[in-house]
This record gives structure tokens, C-alpha cells and sequence, in this order.
């Protein structure tokens, strides 16, 4: 049984989040600066049985794709030349970076460490992660 692995991709750093092996929690896993991302990827699969990736895409509140979305949808066509075996699939991702802040007030977790963005990108994919989960058993 294999893990599922999210990802907040953004231009600068891309969170990371990845379930139990059961696949019932959602655990945050780090934050990579983004040009090391797919060289991460395949240290983490050669130690990790993961079978499926989710990643954010972030849309506005009239559905339509942020100005975000092509440059990760250039990654996915990357991530997929190097990884052809590993299913895709996209997520919404609307209000993530606000929720992750929420939370972690919610947390304890101090002001300063609130402002620090790769922890608020980790947040962010574990969001991501847990909604997804809920979304699979609702189907």
C-alpha cells in the first residue's frame, strides 16, 4: 500500500505533504526551494512506496485558473517525463495559504514562526492533502 504525496507548488518553493501509508492522515513533510523539487521527488520514491501525487491549482472565485496555474501545469508535464508511472491529479487550492495561517493561530504557533513562508507552504499542502482525503471518501 503506497502513500499519496501533495504538493503547494509555488515559483519559489513548493510544500509538501504526505499521508500514513494507510492513507487516512495527512502529514506535513517540508518545503524545497522549487528548482530542487523533481531531484527531492525521486530520493523520496526510491525510499517511499507512493502511488499517487496531488497537486494544488489555484483558482479564482469564478472558477476561471489563477495566474498561477500555467506554470504549474509546466511542472506537471515535467514531473510526468520523469516520473510516467505516477498518477496525477489536481486539487483546489483556493483560500489554502489562508487556512494554513488560521491553523497554525489556532496551534499555539508564534507570530514569528506564522510569518515564516516555507512553514506556511507546508501547511498549506497538508490542507491540500486532508481535503483531498475527505473528497475520496465522499465519493
Amino acid at each position: 500500500m503506497g502513500r499519496i504525496i501533495a504538493l503547494d507548488y509555488g515559483l519559489k518553493r513548493v510544500g509538501m505533504a504526505v499521508t500514513d501509508p494507510s492513507k487516512i492522515i495527512a502529514n506535513s513533510l517540508t518545503t524545497i526551494e522549487t528548482p530542487k523539487v523533481l531531484d527531492f521527488l525521486a530520493d523520496y520514491f526510491s525510499k517511499e512506496k507512493v502511488e499517487l501525487m496531488v497537486i494544488g491549482l489555484p483558482r479564482q472565485m469564478n472558477n476561471t485558473l489563477s495566474e498561477s496555474a500555467p506554470a504549474i501545469k509546466e511542472f506537471v508535464v515535467k514531473f510526468r517525463k520523469s516520473f510516467p508511472e505516477m498518477p496525477v491529479e489536481y486539487a483546489d487550492e483556493r483560500f489554502t495559504s489562508k487556512l494554513a495561517v488560521q491553523a497554525m493561530v489556532l496551534g499555539g504557533v508564534k507570530k514569528k514562526d506564522r510569518q515564516n513562508k516555507a512553514l506556511i507552504d507546508a501547511v498549506s499542502a497538508t490542507i491540500i492533502l486532508q481535503s483531498y482525503l475527505e473528497s475520496l471518501q465522499n465519493r
